[in-house]
């Protein structure tokens, strides 16, 4: 069977969000007996997350934050589930009040959720109720990847960003999405620009906040500098730069979930204080933010993410697509080519520095947007700013397509 062609949902049951009232009172028990380590003094975030710091924002969880809010809001999105290519699949199915609507397809990524998506969902599906044209109004289907949230634990190896694309394409051939586009970052980013690429018939175009395979990997030669732009040598410099200080300071939790997820996942699934640092840590390091997460994303809306990661035992189960990647047999090797039209949206405190001729040598580049401020978490951080941006790329699609 091709690969790129997984058997179709068998099912699509609808889904609400229904946590136990013991499952709460068990995470209140378990903040409540935290057992705290020491700090060296003076450090700062440099050696991870300081501890005051996360015995406020843990108390914080403990006794302000409201689950059973959150939980009304997300079930107000039609939700459902469905078994694909073995794998369940979780999604919110957000239809338009606009018919002619044009279906979007938005992944999250790792530490993320499909509750990335709350403050951009109202503008994207109904742009008339915010102020904007309803021309532009999108039709949201929007997944937990397998493996993550409400989608559950995967139930066998393999399931790596390809293969979750072609179970994505087929998860939108069952809803009737015969055209459709696509949006994300991080591994949604790698998910909707693999499903471009294997899907062009079908996918308009492909809006990123994140290319994968489009940064500096080694140190730039003068001969490649030479051939450059005066911008773009700076460019390239800065993102030799920039991957260099990641692969000192911020790639250990890639190297461990991509070699020993089983083994982390015994601390992650235990312990809610450890799960709450292992992701508050990513929304400090990887967001346009001064001294604390809070400062670039709203407090409770962290906390409901890393809520759909420790109520659904996920920890480990979600780390698992940096192993399955690093052992595919097609890791460490280039990009393959898509010629579907494809957007880049650059915030500037994302992980890396995007470099256009690099991006250019794999996709097919027609939109590319950098913004002054925001970074890895755009839906979350600049919601106003990520909308905007999608609107205009579908709206320039829709006008080439019309001439």
């Amino acid at each position: 069977m091709d690969t790129n062609t997984p058997a179709g949902p068998t099912d699509i049951r609808p889904f609400r969000i229904d946590i136990p009232e013991s499952d709460l009172d068990d995470l209140r028990q378990r903040l409540e007996r935290t057992r705290w380590p020491d700090e060296l003094p003076g450090v700062g975030w440099d050696y991870g997350v300081p501890r005051d710091y996360l015995r406020e924002l843990a108390g914080y969880w403990l006794r302000a934050y409201d689950w059973r809010a959150a939980e009304a809001r997300l079930n107000a999105w039609p939700q459902f589930r469905t078994e694909i290519d073995g794998a369940t699949v979780h999604f919110a199915h957000l239809r338009s009040p606009e018919p002619a609507a044009t279906p979007l397809l938005m992944t999250h990524g790792w530490p993320g959720s499909f509750a990335e998506f709350l403050d951009v969902a109202g503008p994207l599906t109904d742009p008339r109720a915010h102020g904007g044209d309803p021309a532009d109004a999108f039709h949201l289907i929007l997944p937990s990847i397998p493996g993550f949230g409400f989608s559950g634990p995967t139930r066998e190896t393999g399931w790596e960003f390809k293969r979750t694309a072609a179970a994505l394409a087929e998860l939108m051939r069952s809803l009737g999405h015969e055209r459709y586009g696509v949006q994300g970052g991080d591994w949604g980013a790698a998910i909707s620009r693999e499903l471009g690429r294997i899907r062009p018939e079908n996918v308009i175009g492909v809006h990123l906040n994140l290319l994968p395979g489009s940064s500096a990997t080694a140190e730039p030669t003068e001969e490649e500098l030479a051939a450059l732009s005066p911008a773009e040598r700076e460019r390239t410099l800065a993102s030799w730069e920039r991957g260099r200080r990641w692969a000192r300071d911020e790639q250990g939790y890639a190297d461990i979930q991509s070699t020993r997820p089983q083994t982390l996942s015994y601390a992650l699934t235990d312990s809610p204080v450890g799960q709450l640092a292992w992701i508050a840590e990513k929304f400090r390091q990887w967001t346009d933010s001064g001294e604390r997460p809070e400062d670039a994303v709203d407090r409770d809306h962290l906390l409901t993410n890393v809520m759909l990661y420790w109520l659904t035992g996920t920890a480990g189960s979600s780390a698992r697509i940096y192993y399955e990647r690093a052992h595919a047999g097609y890791w460490g090797e280039p990009p393959e080519p898509s010629v579907t039209p494809t957007a880049l949206a650059v915030f500037p405190h994302d992980n890396f520095v995007p470099l256009r001729h690099i991006a250019d040598r794999t996709n097919t580049i027609v939109r590319w947007t950098e913004f002054d401020r925001g970074g890895h978490f755009a839906a979350m951080e600049e919601p106003e700013l990520l909308v905007g941006d999608v609107r205009a790329f579908f709206r320039e699609l829709r006008e080439d397509a019309a001439r």
